[in-house]
C-alpha cells in the first residue's frame, strides 16, 4: 500500500513503513483494495522519480533543482500548494507563500504545514545554525491534498507531498509535526552523511528522522523530555491508543490494532531483526530496527533532562554532520562511538553528558 523502494544513495523517504503497508496490502478487503492499489500505484510513480533524480550528477541535478540565491540574513522560504486531490503537481494551486496567504482562507492542513514547516526551519537554524535542508537556504515546497485517500507523506528529494489518508486507518498526513519534521530531516541526511538505505545504516537514516522529528514537535509544543510522550504519528494513525512508533518504548506504539496487529519494533540490539535486504524485508529492517537507536536517544535525552535539543540533540547533530567520521555505510556501533566522542568534545571527557550518551547506548544494548 505504501511501500517505498531503495536506491543506495536515495532512500525511499515515506513515513509509512513496509511492515505496515504489507499487512494492509495482504489483508485488504474487496472494498479496501481499490484504495490500497491506487496508493501503491502512486508510490511506484514517485519511486521512479526518486530513482531518476538519484542518478543525476550535481550539474544535472542543479538544472532541475537549482541552488537559490542566498539571502543576506537567512530566513524561512516556504511555499504550500493545494493539489485539489489531483495527481499532477504542476497543476497545484499556490495557497501560502513566505508568510502570506495567497487565498482568502487557508484550511487546517495548510495551517498544520505552516506550523510544522516553520518549526522545522527554526529549530535547524536557531539551534544548529543550519539554513534550511541543504544549509543553503532551499525553499521548502509542500503539496497537500494529493490524490484521493492517499495514505502517505514523503520527501522526494526536492519537495514534500501529503495525502489526506483513507479516513479509516489513517487521517491526514499533515496532522503530526513530527512526521513533517521526520520527512524534511531525510533531506538533511541526504545532504550530509547520506546514510545508505539498508541494514544498520538505513535504520540509522530512519532514526535520524525520528530523532529530529520528535524534537521539532517537542520544541513547537514546548515539551520537556519528561512531558513528551515520545510518539511518532500519534494523530495520523487513527485511534487514541495508537501511533506509528514509540521512541520511549519501541514495540508498543500499537498493540492488537484491528488492521495492523502489533508494533514489531525492538528496543534493544539483542532483539535486532536480521531481515532480508529486499523490499519485502524492509531493506534489512530499516524501519523496524530504527527502534533500537531511537531508544538510545530517548534514554540519553531523558537522563539529561530539560529540552532534548539542548544537549542530546546537539550531540546527535554534530555526529550526523561529521561527514569525515560518519560514512554512508556506518553501523550502530560506529554511530555510538561517534556520539560519545562528540559529547566528550563538546562537554568534556568524563562529563555527565558523555556518561548519559554512553548509558543510552548501553540501555539499548549496542
Amino acid at each position: 500500500m505504501t511501500m517505498c523502494k531503495h536506491t543506495s544513495h536515495n532512500p525511499g523517504q515515506c513515513i509509512i513503513p513496509p511492515y505496515i503497508s504489507d499487512v494492509l496490502l495482504d489483508e485488504a478487503s474487496p472494498k479496501q483494495l481499490p484504495t490500497v492499489l491506487n496508493t501503491e500505484l502512486r508510490n511506484n510513480r514517485f519511486r521512479n522519480d526518486r530513482i531518476f533524480f538519484s542518478k543525476l550528477n550535481e550539474t544535472q541535478r542543479s538544472i532541475l533543482n537549482p541552488v537559490e540565491k542566498a539571502l543576506k540574513v537567512p530566513a524561512l522560504k516556504m511555499q504550500i500548494y493545494d493539489t485539489g486531490h489531483d495527481t499532477v503537481l504542476s497543476r497545484a494551486k499556490l495557497v501560502w507563500s513566505n508568510g502570506k496567504n495567497r487565498i482568502p482562507t487557508i484550511d487546517r492542513d495548510t495551517r498544520n504545514v505552516v506550523a510544522a514547516g516553520t518549526a522545522t526551519w527554526e529549530m535547524y537554524y536557531q539551534i544548529f545554525n543550519r539554513n534550511s535542508i541543504d544549509n543553503l537556504g532551499l525553499t521548502l515546497k509542500h503539496y497537500i491534498h494529493y490524490d484521493k485517500k492517499y495514505d502517505n507523506a514523503f520527501w522526494d528529494g526536492r519537495r514534500m507531498v501529503y495525502g489526506d489518508g483513507d479516513g479509516k486507518i489513517f487521517g491526514s498526513f499533515t496532522a503530526d509535526p513530527d512526521i513533517i519534521g521526520h520527512e524534511l530531516t531525510h533531506g538533511v541526511t541526504q545532504y550530509e552523511a547520506n546514510l545508505e538505505y539498508h541494514n544498520q545504516s538505513g535504520a540509522l537514516n530512519e532514526s535520524m528522522s525520528d530523532v529530529f522529528g520528535i524534537m521539532i514537535k517537542q520544541r513547537l509544543m514546548n515539551q520537556t523530555v519528561k512531558k513528551s510522550k515520545w510518539l511518532i504519528g500519534e494523530n495520523v494513525l487513527r485511534g487514541t491508543k495508537y501511533a506509528l512508533r514509540s521512541m520511549k518504548a519501541p514495540g508498543t506504539a500499537y498493540v492488537d490494532h484491528p488492521d495492523l496487529g502489533t508494533d514489531p519494533q525492538p528496543a534493544t540490539f539483542d532483539k535486532y531483526l536480521a531481515l532480508a535486504d529486499t523490499e519485502r524485508g524492509d531493506w534489512g529492517g530499516v524501519h523496524i530496527n530504527s527502534g533500537i537507536t531511537n531508544f538510545a536517544f530517548y534514554v540519553t535525552a531523558f537522563n539529561l533532562g530539560g529540552f532534548a535539543w539542548e544537549k542530546a540533540g546537539r550531540i546527535w547533530y554534530a555526529a550526523l554532520t561529521d561527514t569525515v567520521s560518519l560514512s554512508p555505510t556506518a553501523d550502530f556501533a560506529t554511530f555510538k562511538d561517534l556520539t560519545i566522542k562528540k559529547a566528550e568534545a563538546i562537554y568534556g571527557v568524563g562529563s555527565l553528558e558523555a556518561k548519559a550518551v554512553t548509558d543510552g547506548w548501553n540501555e539499548a544494548k549496542v
